[in-house]
């Protein structure tokens, strides 16, 4: 694929990654706890944040897919972590304010890298789980 092909998901996918990369790096920091990564539920409450919506299974596979072949993210037992490329990428954009972090994204992905295609899956069950612990966390007031 060449530089260009990073679509809208791709870039909220990755918008929502960051955000809650950082809030669960700041809970950890507060309880005094080591940084491990922001869950699947995490990066769907920072989705649903920004576009009032939850990606589906196949959208969020398909864009980690390319988020993680890019260097950009890294998923380890469903635990996501912004990679040194992606800090580097998210630090380097026009700052823009959360409303339009997305479309800005989205430009500053088409002018950097092109999409990767990474050997990972997301498979219903765990999907499943991760909509389920935030559906809970909205009705807890979390």
């Amino acid at each position: 694929m060449a530089v260009g092909d990073w679509q809208w998901n791709d870039a909220w996918i990755f918008v929502a990654a960051v955000i809650a990369e950082r809030l669960e790096r700041d809970r950890a920091l507060h309880a005094s706890l080591p940084a491990v990564g922001a869950s699947l539920a995490d990066v769907l409450a920072a989705a649903d944040f920004l576009h009032h919506s939850v990606p589906s299974r196949a959208e969020l596979e398909e864009s980690v897919r390319r988020l993680v072949g890019a260097g950009l993210i890294v998923v380890e037992d469903d635990l996501v972590e912004v990679a040194p490329a992606g800090e580097q990428l998210w630090r380097s954009r026009p700052f823009s304010g959360l409303s339009s972090a997305v479309m800005t994204l989205q430009t500053q992905l088409n002018r950097a890298t092109s999409p990767g295609d990474a050997d990972w899956t997301l498979d219903e069950q765990t999907y499943t789980a991760a909509v389920r612990e935030y559906s809970h966390r909205l009705a807890d007031g979390r």
